[in-house]
């Protein structure tokens, strides 16, 4: 049987599918890591982890011999940026996107000397923790003597395709997450800002996330020379392809460590406090936002009371909407969309002694979804109005989340029958690129979930306690987190 390889590398594991010509799943595994946090603010990882663990899942799912691997499809966690030397060698472990806030200063200085509204018009996005021409800057600065070597500029799913093919490439996508670096009328790089920020550094040829960039040299086990391999693009957007959340109206919705949404729009849209961004498929364009937090809490809160997802889950059920007057603020690592503040920190008011965990985890999970709920509002500001949600990811397992977001955004979420997501798109876009593919053949729902118009007025009030929440604690939340700073800084 001819199938097609998928392999994924996400903030807290690496994932890999084979898939059948059918869309059918026929192995998956997956490799689970952690990121460094050097510093506060700072967020890394070795590079050579995501070809390390590509390899082990290559190998566990190639090894059985019953299928040949006709095409691969990478994707990964990003922006992100590594540098790298004339041979491909990482300079330094990997400055992850936007949960990695360092760069501030060059944010700022960056923004004075280019316009914000000049970056905004030519890469549809104003700078923030986000943007990889300020970590650039930001590594120029602090660490000239790397910056003085580095001649490539890798992220996850490029960095695999390039240790996989010896091909130099950058899907378009990607690229137009290196603000300021892109020009999104062009569909090039912007070179004046370019050689201004990063001048030492050959930039990638540009190409389409489902581009055959080159074929492999054999270089790992299980996988003979030949096979061709896709340039793939950032995992947010191999997820929304791998549901089919490609259409006006359609909002993906990726429930994962952080969570993302992508809005299908017809031609570029601009907004502040978004990112407008190039699709995933040629002739297509995207306004997207991205929470710093959501299933980290989740994972921040098993850990701390020794309690199993499903147990958490009922205890929440139980608990009800509005978990029993408790708000929190899901900033606990900073904000990404709508209000690009890095030095937002996280909250729960309204916490007495009967309160439960189930509280604190229901306040979590509706936590998650007001912010997602903001950032839909911020999109409807900017002339984008989602009429539907396609879900995506871990989170949507279990049920109680889903109907969470569906109850407060007041949107219908449609479920598919393959949730894994950006491993499952990445082997989608390598079939395809052999020959065309009908994403919903291979992937058709499973389940729609309505919203409950009885949540609709708790809800909406809720919302509005939300909005006024975070400007009200705004100023003593910065005082901690400059706290923060000094004493991890010592």
């Amino acid at each position: 049987m001819r199938a097609t390889l998928g392999v994924d590398i996400g903030t807290s594991s690496s994932k890999g599918v084979l898939v059948g010509p059918d869309g059918r799943i026929l192995r998956s595994a997956q490799r689970t890591h952690e990121v460094m946090r050097p510093h506060p603010g700072w967020v890394e990882m070795d590079p050579d982890i995501w070809w390390s663990e590509f390899c082990d899942i290559a190998a566990e799912l190639v090894a059985p011999g019953d299928a040949e691997v006709a095409a691969i499809g990478v994707s990964g966690m990003g922006p992100c940026v590594v540098i790298a030397d004339d041979e491909g060698n990482a300079l330094r472990p990997a400055i992850l996107y936007g949960v990695d806030t360092r760069a501030s200063e060059e944010i700022a200085e960056l923004t004075e000397r280019y316009g914000q509204e000049e970056i905004l018009e030519r890469g549809g996005s104003a700078l923030s923790s986000q943007a990889v021409g300020p970590k650039l800057a930001w590594l120029a600065r602090h660490e000239p003597e790397l910056m003085a070597s580095a001649r490539r500029l890798f992220m996850p799913s490029s960095w695999l395709a390039f240790r996989l093919t010896g091909a130099y490439a950058l899907d378009r996508h990607s690229a137009s997450q290196c603000s300021p670096l892109f020009d999104r009328h062009t569909l090039e790089w912007h070179r004046p800002w370019a050689e201004d920020i990063a001048p030492g550094i050959g930039l990638p040829k540009l190409c389409w996330p489902g581009n055959i960039v080159g074929t492999t040299r054999g270089d790992v086990d299980g996988l003979p020379a030949g096979i061709p391999v896709i340039a793939g693009t950032i995992d947010a957007w191999t997820e929304a392809l791998s549901i089919g959340a490609q259409n006006d109206g359609d909002l993906m919705l990726m429930y994962g460590t952080t969570m993302f949404l992508v809005a299908t729009v017809d031609s570029p849209v601009t907004a502040p406090g978004m990112w407008g961004t190039v699709g995933a498929l040629e002739g297509t364009r995207n306004l997207a936002g991205g929470l710093a937090t959501s299933g980290a809490i989740t994972s921040w809160l098993r850990g701390l009371t020794s309690t199993d997802y499903p147990q958490l889950l009922a205890e929440a059920e139980a608990s009800g909407p509005g978990a029993n007057g408790l708000l929190m603020l899901p900033y606990f690592a900073g904000e990404r969309t709508p209000i690009m503040d890095p030095d937002a920190r996280g909250l729960i008011a309204g916490l007495t002694l009967s309160h439960t965990r189930g509280d604190i985890y229901r306040a979590t999970l509706e936590a998650t979804a007001l912010a997602v709920r903001h950032n839909i509002e911020v999109m409807r500001e900017a002339g984008v109005d989602p009429q539907r949600i396609l879900a995506v990811g871990g989170g949507t397992q279990g049920g109680l989340w889903t109907r969470i977001v569906s109850d407060i955004t007041g949107l219908p979420q449609l479920i598919p029958s393959t949730t894994i997501g950006a491993s499952y798109g990445a082997a989608w876009l390598a079939a395809d690129a052999l020959a065309p593919v009908d994403i919903s053949v291979w992937n058709p729902p499973a389940a729609i979930i309505e919203p409950d118009p009885d949540l609709a007025d708790a809800y909406d009030e809720l919302y509005d306690l939300y909005r006024g929440l975070q400007p009200a604690v705004s100023e003593v939340s910065h005082a901690l987190a400059r706290r923060q700073h000094r004493t991890n800084n010592k």
